[in-house]
């Protein structure tokens, strides 16, 4: 019978310093990690989701804003609304303002969307707005996260299928459990090489719609800008595949300041500047179609969005309705200071006495909501209902409307 091993001091001495070891090492992996500097505060219970409107008020004003410097137009997930600023996320409640949940993270904000009943929130670290974190609608629990390289700003749009990352350099494409399925442009691990159709372009827009990602390129050596049509989700995720390419030959391709701004089913409409600016349509390939001669150049705040069956078109002035699928001007409405939103069925857009009521079909004038908006001096105005109440983004803040 073997006689039972004794614990001598310098086997204790071991120990301890292995344990010590291994303490030390897990208090600097903690240190350092993404985890040390993440507050999560989600709701304890699930946020109801806000009734629908049965009415267009007669009066409206202001119940409570906040800052929101990161959104380019007003988020609501679930029952809560949305606000970004600095490396905060907060759910909402939108009829006091009160926060019902919180995330933050010790670095800043690149970007934030709502897709899939979900908020996408996308951080800048050291290589970039690469730290992408998913919200849940009903609490704000985390439920996902994703890390790549990526540029150091970085616009963000979806179509409910995918959210398109697209900064100067490189996109990338992810589907709802954020996993890529698309990089385009600059690649950092080039594992395999050559698997990009082009070099050194930059990215000046991009729009997922109708199956497709349309990106306008501006390429060295080239008289113009190109649009090109890709497959968001390829077989390889690293091996892009076009639909078609081409380097753009209408009057203003060759001027800063052109952008794509909508994408559907099988178009894509892209603002071309110059002395006679235009919209100019092209099909499913980047084949041109057609084009809408706009009177003045849009400005920076111009933007497209899905209200009903139509698309809205805000152009620093006024509202062009434009048919989804072809592009076609519907209705021009004039006075406009941003973009509309549904409510109660009908449209409501901004404008200098408060909140036209618009027939959603013609665009006709139904009345007018009298609002006084407080501190408000000219800037964009980016509209959603939510519920019976509405949301104005305009100058980094959010400004929730009621009756």
């Amino acid at each position: 019978m073997l006689a039972p091993e004794r614990r001598t001091r310098a086997d204790i001495s071991v120990a301890v310093a292995i344990t010590v070891a291994v303490v030390v090492a897990l208090l600097v992996v903690w240190s350092i990690s993404d985890a040390r500097g993440t507050t999560s505060s989600p709701a304890t219970r699930p946020v109801p989701a806000a009734a629908a409107a049965d009415h267009v008020p007669t009066a409206l004003h202001e119940l409570w804003h906040a800052p929101d410097e990161v959104a380019e137009r007003p988020l609501a997930v679930g029952g809560a609304v949305v606000t970004a600023t600095g490396g905060t996320v907060t759910g909402r409640d939108p009829h006091t303002g009160e926060p019902l949940w919180t995330y933050q993270r010790d670095m800043p904000l690149c970007a934030i969307e709502s897709q899939w009943s979900t908020t996408v929130a996308t951080y800048r670290d050291q290589r970039g707005c690469s730290q992408t974190t998913q919200l849940t609608g009903d609490t704000g629990a985390r439920r996902g996260a994703r890390s790549s390289y990526m540029d150091k700003q970085v616009a963000e749009s979806g179509d409910g299928t995918y959210i398109v990352s697209q900064g100067p350099d490189r996109l990338e494409v992810w589907r709802s459990d954020l996993v890529r399925t698309l990089e385009f442009g600059y690649v950092d691990a080039k594992v395999n090489p050559h698997t990009q159709p082009r070099k050194d372009c930059t990215l000046l827009s991009a729009q997922l719609g109708g199956g497709r990602l349309a990106v306008l390129e501006r390429c060295p050596n080239e008289p113009a800008d190109r649009l090109t049509m890709l497959n968001p989700a390829p077989k390889d995720s690293t091996v892009p595949e076009e639909y078609g390419t081409h380097v753009l030959a209408e009057p203003g391709a060759n001027e800063p300041g052109a952008r794509i701004l909508a994408a559907g089913d099988n178009r894509v409409a892209v603002y071309l500047p110059g002395p006679q600016p235009l919209i100019a349509v092209y099909d499913g390939n980047g084949n041109p179609v057609t084009q809408i001669g706009l009177s003045q150049p849009l400005p920076d705040s111009a933007s497209v969005v899905r209200v009903n069956t139509s698309l809205a078109l805000y152009t620093g002035n006024s509202v062009i309705a434009l048919q989804p699928t072809t592009f076609e001007p519907q209705w021009t409405a004039a006075g406009a200071l941003g973009t509309p939103a549904i409510l109660a069925g009908h449209l409501v857009l901004p404008v200098a006495e408060g909140l036209a009521v618009l027939d959603p079909a013609t665009g006709a004038q139904q009345s007018v909501i009298p609002l006084a908006r407080s501190d408000y001096h000219g800037e964009a105005i980016s509209l959603l209902a939510m519920g019976a109440t509405v949301l104005e983004l305009r100058d980094g803040n959010i400004y929730a409307i009621g009756e």
